[in-house]
């Protein structure tokens, strides 16, 4: 039988050299709400505007909603796993969730598209939003975020990327849709560059140059490979990362911005919870002594049907408030109180 799939968006694009990573927040008037579902039927119109004028630069853009966000604006139905960010952790080692309706992840292999796309963008929303985090992305050196090692080793490649990373017949209202958790890292370089490239190595659970797993009878529990390698009935489940590297030398801020795509949110949360809460508990990513999350969202990237279609629904269909949109809690010690995190996940 046919694929009867909707075009995702951009979702499994490959990696760019550069990326603009936009966060808004959307004024709770219904004029403000207006422009933004207006807006979604823009989106794809602008993206070919753009990127006609550099065919080959590979432009595209993906617009995630958050889960109040999507309540105010669009109502029911809504997709079945779209809640507000999990947070995890304790005092400094924490998982944090920071404000935010619309992430705009636009990529490019050159910045100047991406700034012209976020400026057309934007210009459209102008008095209805307001960009509460702006981060402009690059590619470092052979795809290695800024502590050195390469990122985005083990994303799914092939068929299996979508199987992993878009929506199907669970949801079917949504199919042709993803979720994505994003997470804004600073790292501490000066201790990280104290360490030895052995130390580093162990913390991350990978050769620094040749990025070859370390085998598993020295690689330690607590490392990230470790921790971030997911099980369910004994096959790996697997999420699309699109990490990019940021930075400004002068303020010595250097940073990775994570943002991860999965057909259902379960299998991040379930990473973060073993990195910041620790599998078992206390045994946590040693990444984090050097690494602090200072922002988190999760957000829910329909199809690119669905998204030109939001133009068209009505203040009746999104009256409903935000406060009823779901919302999942950790427990003080930063564990989920639900049981399973990975979701409804068809392997493909």
């Amino acid at each position: 039988m046919p694929n009867k799939t909707p075009e995702p968006q951009a979702v499994c694009d490959p990696i760019s050299r550069s990326a603009i990573f936009l966060t808004l927040t959307v004024g709770r008037g219904e004029g403000q709400a207006g422009v933004v579902r207006s807006w979604c039927g823009q989106i794809a119109a602008l993206v070919r505007a753009v990127g006609t004028r550099a065919p080959t630069a590979n432009l595209s853009c993906v617009c995630g909603f958050g889960s109040e966000a999507w309540e105010w604006l669009f109502g029911a139905p809504r997709p079945a796993s779209l809640h507000s960010f999990i947070e995890f952790g304790t005092g400094e080692r924490r998982a944090v969730a920071t404000s935010g309706d619309i992430l705009l992840h636009i990529r490019a292999d050159h910045m100047d598209l991406c700034f012209e796309l976020a400026s057309q963008l934007l210009n459209k929303l102008d008095g209805a939003v307001t960009v509460v985090d702006e981060v402009h992305g690059f590619r470092y050196f052979d795809l290695r975020d800024m502590i050195g090692f390469v990122d985005g080793t083990e994303n799914p490649a092939g068929k299996s990327m979508v199987g992993f990373t878009i929506i199907g017949e669970e949801d079917a209202t949504f199919a042709g849709g993803s979720y994505v958790v994003v997470q804004k890292y600073l790292h501490n370089l000066d201790a990280w560059n104290a360490l030895t490239v052995e130390q580093q190595g162990n913390i991350i659970g990978r050769e620094k140059l040749s990025d070859v797993e370390l085998d598993a009878a020295v690689k330690p529990s607590c490392s990230h490979s470790s921790l971030t390698t997911i099980d369910e009935n004994g096959q790996e489940v697997k999420i699309l990362r699109h990490n990019m590297a940021f930075g400004r030398p002068g303020a010595k801020e250097f940073g990775t911005y994570f943002i991860g795509y999965a057909r259902a949110p379960g299998p991040i949360e379930q990473m973060m919870e073993n990195m910041f809460v620790g599998r078992p508990p206390g045994n946590y990513d040693r990444l984090l002594d050097y690494s602090r999350a200072v922002t988190g969202g999760l957000f829910f990237v329909p199809s690119a049907e669905l998204l030109d279609a939001l133009a068209e629904r009505t203040h009746a269909a999104a009256a409903a408030s935000p406060s009823s949109a779901p919302r999942l809690e950790a427990s003080p010690s930063g564990t989920l109180k639900i049981g399973s995190l990975k979701g409804t996940l068809q392997h493909e």
